[in-house]
């Protein structure tokens, strides 16, 4: 979850403070990543997955990362956080009820309530563009999907670098199709860079090991913890605020995230 925090760090560095576009950005996070794990699945000396499922699960990769750097044109970066994960986190909710999961309610209802009033905007903020909500929207159903073929994956670096690799035609038909003028400062595409080769590659790596570990109702409720690490990590390395309110839903989240795992646990024992 840190490194899922950390990407909407670097996206926010990148996507605000340099001059590169959402397509760069994109296309450089898919690249780099995929060429990290290329190299770590040659030295295992292992294949790529190119059946259906890779090519399924690359394209949901592909639409989420697109999703996801566009969207923030247009989105602040709480609202942003709330649709991504919501969005992923009542897809996997879903799945995992029609599979006959039944956890109790109330760690799950804790961290949504949190996360709601952590996101809530001011009553002066302005309404998000109706464009930009549902690319995020679509980014986070996307996600929710990558993540639910990640459990079926009998290997966690090959299923994730092959959704790298596969991707990487998508993001070189995204630079082609795009109409604005391309954009690659330095420091933007080692921000890109750093999102695509840990953060995401390494850190998805990582996602796929846990995954298979845990339900898709206990995997969902797990990543609404992410938009309140990104803002801890925002205060921490950008200088941010954080308000009192934040602060007690921020915990209201953690705690219902803890609880829900905790539930996961009990009713996995014997």
């Amino acid at each position: 979850m840190l490194a899922f925090a950390a990407n909407s760090v670097l996206a926010r560095l990148a996507l605000q403070t340099t001059a590169i576009d959402p397509a760069t950005f994109t296309a450089t996070r898919l690249i780099t990543g995929a060429l990290t794990l290329a190299l770590i699945v040659w030295w295992q000396r292992q294949r790529l997955d190119t059946s259906l499922t890779g090519w399924l699960s690359a394209s949901l990769l592909f639409i989420y990362a697109a999703g996801f750097s566009y969207a923030y044109r247009g989105l602040d970066t709480g609202t942003g956080a709330l649709l991504l994960f919501a969005s992923a986190q009542v897809l996997m909710m879903g799945y995992g009820l029609v599979r006959g999961e039944r956890l109790p309610p109330w760690g799950l209802l804790l961290a949504l309530g949190g996360l709601v009033v952590f996101l809530w905007p001011g009553t002066a903020a302005t309404p998000p563009p109706p464009s930009a909500v549902a690319l995020m929207l679509c980014a986070g159903l996307a996600w929710g999907g990558f993540s639910l073929l990640g459990r079926a994956s009998q290997s966690p670096v090959v299923g994730t670098a092959s959704s790298f690799v596969l991707a990487v035609p998508f993001t070189v038909a995204l630079l082609w199709a795009e109409s604005a003028p391309l954009q690659a400062p330095p420091l933007g595409l080692l921000y890109a860079s750093v999102s695509g080769c840990i953060t995401s590659a390494l850190g998805y790596v990582l996602w796929y090991w846990v995954r298979v570990r845990m339900t898709p109702t206990t995997a969902g409720t797990v990543q609404l913890s992410v938009p309140v690490l990104s803002a801890l990590m925002g205060l921490a390395l950008l200088a941010e605020t954080m308000s009192l309110r934040s602060a007690l839903s921020g915990a209201a989240v953690l705690l219902g995230v803890a609880w829900t795992m905790r539930a996961a646990q009990q009713r996995a024992k014997p």
